[in-house]
């Protein structure tokens, strides 16, 4: 059955769930690329670790790769939860099915704003969880994941606001 998640209010959330293993330098291109491109830091959880200050941070983040179909490589505990998978199930996503079908072109849309343009920071829309169940993103960053020598990587977005639409 498909339930609104009950998502534990942060910084409070379990600290028995760990983040998953995620290669270092993705998670820090993730950090970095926005503080770059953005001049902003992204939500700190109370922690000094890179890993777990994403995991636990107050906004979902997620990040997909360069490849044709660009792949999810990233999600924390709030993305996870909203999507209704977990990592292993999110990571082997095409990030093109966040959204259902017959918005996937103004997905296709903004992602080649964000190529354009850096990163936006006004984005909204409609994402599908696994289970069908649909909530709208609003205010959400998107930023191009760029290494320091300006090689693109992928795409990242974060969103701390959503609407249930079931």
């Amino acid at each position: 059955m498909c339930q609104t998640p009950r998502l534990r209010p942060w910084p409070n959330y379990a600290m028995s769930t760990l983040p998953p293993a995620t290669d270092p330098s993705r998670l820090r291109l993730i950090a970095e690329s926005y503080r770059r491109l953005t001049s902003l830091q992204l939500p700190r959880a109370p922690a000094d670790d890179l890993p777990t200050a994403l995991w636990l941070a107050p906004a979902a983040i997620v990040a997909h790769g360069t490849e044709p179909d660009p792949v999810f490589f990233y999600g924390n505990r709030l993305a996870l939860e909203l999507f209704g998978m977990d990592f292993a199930a999110f990571t082997r996503l095409p990030s093109r099915f966040s959204a259902e079908p017959l918005l996937r072109e103004e997905r296709a849309l903004l992602l080649e704003r964000v190529t354009r343009d850096g990163f936006i920071d006004d984005y909204s829309g409609i994402r599908i969880a696994a289970c069908g169940r649909r909530f709208r993103i609003e205010r959400a960053t998107v930023w191009n994941l760029v290494d320091a020598a300006g090689l693109r990587h992928g795409q990242a977005a974060m969103f701390a606001h959503w609407i249930p639409l079931e």
